[in-house]
């Protein structure tokens, strides 16, 4: 051990260099959280109530918009919390518990996505047998199994990390419970745990990714032999959104955590981590409805007449 006494909290710096910009920063921040609840709220209860949505898209859109709600829950009221008092302190349990979650939401996210991206080429590159393929228990299959598995792979390294001695140093230079400041301040060897934690990354981000990349190369192998324009944009443009989404979310986690360590630096990373767990739950809702025809019409009715709508 480092020392004899072992670490019953944890600080969290937030974002020491703002100093005189704490108001400003827990407004804008505090807002990007209103309107990331609202948002993703507002797909899930659009696409309850509205019939013409209750098709497996939608249904994987809903899995990830209540993800990314309980996604942001998760770190951003400890962050608003770093704006408004000097020393941000999380005892270890909810440290600990706050990694636990953060991981396993975001390791879902990948999972869900890459299922959406399956069903994308279901829906493109077999048309006739979709229907027939994408059955509503399969859809539950889909989504179930990737809570499941993502809870998994993180609750086995979540019962080996509360098992090592914390007694280094309890400043995380970050504005959530990242791991790697957990491991660095353990005053055990850390290398098993971090061996477990880079063949769950290697499995999870690059494993999906190459899922979702050959998923799209049929995707857009088809498009291209789609004879008419308009077919060809009507197809592309059902892809567009999810596109999006997994373009934004691979950058910037493939940025952090390909190569985790207990000894890297998370300065650049606490930068990209307000893009991965901030702007990307935030911008998710307005990805999917911009260039949704069907949401905007859905959500559009329900604004105009929600007693009509409702009473459907």
């Amino acid at each position: 051990m480092r020392n004899g006494t072992a670490i019953t909290e944890f600080v969290l710096l937030g974002f020491p260099g703002s100093q005189g910009f704490q108001a400003p920063l827990f407004m804008v921040i505090f807002l990007i959280y209103i309107l990331t609840l609202v948002g993703n709220g507002l797909i899930i209860i659009i696409v309850w109530v509205e019939p013409r949505l209750q098709i497996p898209m939608y249904f994987f859109l809903c899995n990830l918009a209540f993800l990314e709600i309980w996604y942001t829950t998760t770190v951003i009221p400890k962050l608003l919390e770093t704006f408004v008092v000097a020393k941000t302190v999380i005892c270890t349990p909810c440290c600990l518990l706050q990694a636990f979650f953060h991981f396993f939401l975001g390791t879902t996210e990948f999972l869900i996505l890459t299922v959406m991206s399956f069903d994308r080429y279901l829906a493109i590159c077999k048309p006739l047998r979709y229907p027939s393929i994408m059955t509503s228990n399969l859809c539950l299959q889909l989504a179930f199994s990737s809570w499941v598995v993502g809870f998994t792979i993180v609750f086995c390294q979540t019962v080996l990390l509360i098992q090592l001695p914390l007694c280094g140093n309890n400043v995380i230079n970050h504005f959530y419970c990242d791991i790697g400041p957990i491991l660095k301040a353990a005053c055990a060897d850390t290398s098993i745990l971090e061996l477990l934690g880079l063949l769950a990354t290697i499995l999870v981000i690059p494993g999906s990714l190459l899922f979702t990349i050959i998923s799209y190369i049929y995707i857009v192998s088809t498009i291209l032999h789609i004879s008419s324009a308009t077919g060809r944009q009507k197809a592309f443009s059902t892809c567009a959104s999810h596109l999006t989404v997994v373009s934004l979310l691979y950058g910037a986690v493939l940025f952090m955590y390909l190569r985790p360590t207990a000894h890297s630096s998370f300065k650049m990373n606490k930068v990209v981590s307000v893009l991965n767990t901030i702007l990307t739950p935030l911008l998710n809702p307005f990805i999917y409805t911009i260039r949704n025809k069907e949401v905007k019409g859905a959500l559009k009715q329900a604004i105009i007449s929600p007693k009509t709508h409702y009473a459907k």
